[in-house]
């Protein structure tokens, strides 16, 4: 008799319930649609605005666009990575992080 996986049971997908619950930050909404330096002025703002967060606001951006990255996985376009992946670097840049 095989097991049931837990997040099948519960009917949420754990990645759904740190986005509508996590402490990082609020994001503006459809941000990740926007061009490269636009996400990453975007996750700049609200990491800086946010009073949630509990690591310093670079980190908080980074890890919001790297966990939005890995929760997409294999339903991301190639251009839908790449311009994630050239957001990663334009965070950098705006953070002065170079």
């Amino acid at each position: 008799m095989a097991m049931k996986n837990k997040s099948a049971t519960k009917g949420k997908k754990w990645s759904a319930k740190v986005t509508e619950t996590s402490d990082a930050m609020t994001l503006q909404k459809s941000v990740f649609t926007k061009s490269p330096h636009a996400i990453a002025l975007s996750l700049k703002r609200s990491a800086e605005k946010s009073h949630r967060r509990k690591s310093g606001p670079y980190r908080s951006a980074m890890s919001m666009l790297t966990f939005y990255i890995n929760r997409a996985g294999k339903n991301l376009s190639s251009t839908q990575r790449n311009k994630l992946d050239a957001a990663k670097d334009e965070l950098r840049k705006v953070f002065n992080r170079e």
